[in-house]
């Protein structure tokens, strides 16, 4: 399912596809224009015809195919719960995702010090293996691309790789400085093609002097030029889907872009945007578009504003524009959001985020009015993330209390 839902998306999408490899490595892509470009004839295209007159395609059954051919509402009626993870209860699980491309395998971290990794199915769902080493928190994690490794990051002031199949540390990366390590992320292009094949990777981490540095994880190495200061302390961390621009949110309202260079590794500051002075970011989540009516390549953002924003990237250096807001719960935790993994023909999208009031929230982003989808009760805690499987079967939401409970999708 998994395979048929990439090449659906490589017929649609305009971007580069970072995992196509050619023979001897290189990549195939298709001709991409800037996103301001993009964005207009994207827009060009889909206000000439009449509202609704989507041409059916054999492309758009295999949509509908994946997503249920449902309405919203009834596609993310997720109710019941698969089941519950508690071997972190009593310290604060901040950051959970499910491997890629995968419906079973999932990782969180915790301010025990330690990673779960947790496997689904076959039943009963269990915890595989446990990362123990970091001597603090750990504040956040990055599965690789082959989902073969783990980076995490800690208040220890280390960076370290593990093993997911037995749990090993391969690499413990000191920060010269002792910094506390807040968050982190694979270059998308470089983590494909260097992780898989050759073990070297190229990886950002955000610490807690306001600094942003890429660093080689093989070589445990900062890369040259690849290193620059927020106005904050570096808190939220997403690139674009072809790795060429880098989004970095701090604790003190701003949201800068970086244009990466794919052949040095070296970031280049582009734009500022002050989201809300002395609300931190916490949360940011890039995609190329979100559904075949709505095809501006968008950002999510959780800030401290008691609100999920939603902007629209309007340029190639990442500018962005406020497209919509949704009222949620959320004033000091860090909280974070998702975007909803499939795409179909069917009107709107969907994007998920935790909230301060214990609930997880389904937001409608074209409904203009009664834009919650759903909400889901049963957290003891704030709820602080949220992660997809591959295909939208399972829901994972972790809180403040060290709880994470799976959701299933209601079976129509």
């Amino acid at each position: 399912m998994a395979a048929v839902w990439q090449q659906v998306l490589a017929v649609d999408d305009f971007e580069e596809d970072p995992r196509a490899q050619g023979a001897r490595g290189h990549r195939r892509s298709v001709s991409r224009g800037s996103y301001q470009l993009q964005a207009q004839m994207n827009r060009a295209v889909y206000d000439e015809r009449p509202p609704g007159s989507l041409v059916p395609t054999s492309v758009a059954e295999a949509s509908r195919a994946m997503a249920g051919d449902t309405t919203l509402s009834e596609n993310y009626a997720f109710a019941g719960m698969h089941h519950i993870f508690d071997q972190h209860v009593d310290s604060a699980v901040p950051r959970l995702q499910f491997a890629n491309d995968d419906k079973h395998l999932l990782a969180c971290c915790s301010l025990d010090g330690t990673l779960s990794i947790m496997t689904l199915s076959p039943p009963p769902p269990s915890v595989k293996v446990t990362l123990k080493g970091h001597g603090g928190p750990v504040t956040d994690f990055a599965w690789s691309l082959s989902n073969d490794i783990i980076v995490s990051t800690s208040l220890d002031g280390t960076l370290r790789i593990w093993n997911t199949e037995d749990g090993r540390c391969i690499r413990e990366v000191r920060d010269p400085e002792s910094s506390e390590l807040l968050c982190c992320t694979f270059q998308p292009m470089n983590n494909n093609l260097t992780v898989v094949l050759t073990r070297s990777s190229v990886f950002q981490v955000g610490n807690s002097k306001h600094h942003l540095q890429v660093v080689n994880i093989s070589t445990g190495k900062k890369v040259k030029g690849g290193s620059s200061k927020l106005t904050g302390r570096v808190l939220s961390l997403s690139f674009d889907a072809p790795g060429r621009i880098l989004w970095a949110g701090d604790d003190r309202g701003s949201i800068f872009s970086f244009l990466f260079d794919m052949a040095t590794g070296k970031l280049t500051k582009a734009k500022r945007l002050v989201v809300s002075e002395g609300s931190s970011i916490c949360s940011i989540s890039a995609r190329s578009w979100i559904s075949r009516e709505a095809r501006d390549p968008s950002l999510l953002v959780n800030a401290c504003v008691n609100k999920l924003l939603l902007y629209r990237v309007v340029d190639n250096e990442g500018t962005l524009q406020l497209k919509r807001s949704f009222p949620i719960q959320h004033g000091s935790q860090h909280v974070h959001s998702i975007f909803c993994p499939l795409m179909s023909f069917r009107q709107g999208a969907c994007v998920v985020t935790g909230s301060e009031d214990t609930c997880v929230y389904f937001f409608d982003v074209e409904r203009n009015t009664k834009a919650i989808v759903n909400k889901l009760q049963g957290h003891g805690g704030p709820v602080l993330d949220v992660s997809f499987n591959c295909d939208e079967s399972l829901l994972a939401s972790a809180d403040s209390t060290g709880m994470v409970i799976i959701w299933r999708r209601e079976q129509k």
